[in-house]
């Protein structure tokens, strides 16, 4: 009984957190919410996700999520870690833009499953451009952004599994930067059919950030036409607040064939953001004996103007010596008109 009204009171958190998600844009004119809501968040790197298995099953990982991955999907699935896992991911996505992503979880006991992760994105460098120097001034500058997540998962019971992230963000372009904190929560949960799990996840739950740095002062005359003591004055620019890219992630996970040696999963999830409309992924793994898996997905399907789509990949599960296994996963994704990226990862666990 006692577990049921925890399991009820996390979904009562989870739902309230969706609902603040919702209402975020609900004071706003029905004219104006007419409008799309892209582009009006910050942090869009969060928003890439990590792992290229979940990549290559279209991102439809919040119920599945079951490796060291899954700190960002959903930190619940850290309950199901065995031992410890290290993760490094590389992509290199559109634009030449470098994005990187490491990770570490190990399994406390009854203690649960604590993790941590690092996030970087690199832009590289570009030259900086004006107005009166279109062809560049000479200097460069580049765009960063860096994420540290702290993240813990514990099962409640052996189906029920819950768990949390907190996570300093941080972004910067020349002189200027950004920072923030922000909350992940979610939940997994494995239905009395053993072969259907749920999970849902809300990500990103953080007060606004706003740019700050040397870049946007500037020195001007309040009155060129007067002559007198104040001849220049210090000023800045004002700059608005803006919000991090909510999410919330709801999913179910079923494995269709769960043999010895053979095991299909078919996976769903629906996301609803709040700086765009909502979409559903879909995914497909088969698995030979561990040894092996073949996955195929569909990313952001139904998201209004989005160019996201086909994803697939492959993964090896190796084991090394004893308890150390190597896994090695390939992601391909198709962005339509933006061309395709390829996602690596390599993971350890031991």
């Amino acid at each position: 009984m006692r577990m049921r009204i925890i399991f009820m009171l996390t979904c009562l958190g989870v739902l309230f957190m969706h609902t603040t998600a919702r209402g975020q844009f609900s004071n706003e004119s029905p004219a104006r919410r007419t409008l799309t809501k892209v582009g009006t968040t910050a942090g869009q790197f969060l928003k890439l996700g990590v792992g290229a298995r979940a990549l290559a099953l279209g991102g439809a990982y919040v119920a599945e999520s079951n490796d060291i991955s899954t700190i960002y999907w959903n930190p619940a699935g850290l309950a199901l870690l065995n031992g410890s896992e290290v993760q490094f991911s590389y992509t290199r996505y559109l634009a030449d833009i470098q994005y990187n992503f490491v990770a570490f979880g190990t399994n406390l006991g009854t203690w649960g499953t604590l993790g941590a992760a690092v996030y970087y994105v690199d832009s590289g460098e570009m030259p900086v451009r004006t107005v009166m120097q279109p062809e560049g001034t000479g200097e460069r500058f580049s765009a960063r952004s860096l994420a540290l997540q702290l993240s813990y998962g514990r099962f409640l019971t052996d189906r029920f599994a819950l768990g949390a992230s907190l996570k300093y963000i941080r972004e910067s372009i020349w002189h200027t930067s950004a920072s923030t904190v922000a909350l992940d929560v979610g939940i997994r949960f494995v239905t009395p059919y053993d072969r259907l799990r749920l999970g849902a996840s809300i990500s990103n739950f953080a007060p606004k950030m706003r740019l700050q740095g040397r870049d946007i002062w500037f020195s001007v005359d309040p009155d060129p036409q007067q002559e007198g003591n104040v001849e220049v004055v210090n000023a800045a620019y004002l700059l608005d607040y803006f919000p991090l890219p909510l999410l919330f992630r709801v999913g179910i996970a079923w494995d269709m064939v769960q043999t010895t040696d053979h095991r299909l999963v078919l996976i769903t999830d629906a996301a609803q953001p709040n700086d765009n409309s909502e979409y559903m992924n879909f995914g497909a793994e088969y698995r030979f004996r561990e040894l092996v898996a073949l996955r195929v997905g569909y990313k952001n399907a139904f998201e209004v103007d989005g160019e996201q789509g086909l994803t697939f990949g492959l993964g090896l599960n190796l084991r090394l010596r004893g308890a150390l296994r190597m896994k090695f996963d390939y992601a391909y994704a198709d962005f339509g008109r933006l061309e395709s990226t390829n996602w690596y990862s390599l993971s350890l666990t031991f």
